[in-house]
């Protein structure tokens, strides 16, 4: 068995691409497509839209969070506010998702984090200029600048680790 380093599933050992997130697994040869066997191709051709940034109008966001069984499904606005309900206040997060309930506040996740905003096929994520920032791939958002959001994208608010699908 395998672990994908992108989105931590357990893959069946020989397999060139994460089964969950289609992330080429690291070290093998370029591989070139007339040595796929039928089936395998199969496989492969399903995953070439992975890391699309095309967003349609009917599509769905999945997104798993880091040690939570069931991922979040989100039609996101044209403004999407990724933060936490207010504890003192009790004030949910009106306009967006509310990631209290997976241990927002303990990760550093402001009340009003991020946004994703809907673009005409494309989603962006903008840091909202939280206190401990958001991380696009790895990479720290400078506040207020928006990034393209791709299919198959690591996105961390605080500590607050997830991925993010398109469907």
């Amino acid at each position: 068995m395998k672990s994908c380093p992108y989105c931590a599933h357990v893959n069946r050992e020989g397999v060139l691409f994460c089964e969950e997130c289609g992330h080429p697994f690291a070290g093998k040869a370029v591989l070139i497509t007339s040595q796929l066997m039928e089936d395998e191709f199969d496989n492969v051709q399903g995953r070439l839209t992975w890391g699309t940034a095309r967003f349609d109008p009917s599509s769905k966001l999945v997104i798993h969070i880091r040690d939570i069984a069931e991922p979040v499904t989100l039609e996101p606005d044209e403004d999407t506010v990724l933060g936490r309900s207010d504890e003192v206040e009790q004030q949910p997060v009106s306009d967006g998702l509310d990631l209290g309930p997976y241990g927002a506040a303990e990760f550093g996740v402001s009340r009003r984090h991020a946004a994703i905003r809907r673009g005409e096929d494309t989603l962006t994520l903008v840091d909202l200029g939280s206190t401990n920032g958001t991380h696009l791939n790895g990479q720290r958002l400078i506040p207020n600048q928006p990034r393209v959001l791709r299919d198959g994208d690591e996105v961390r608010l605080g500590k607050l680790v997830f991925h993010i699908f398109f469907k």
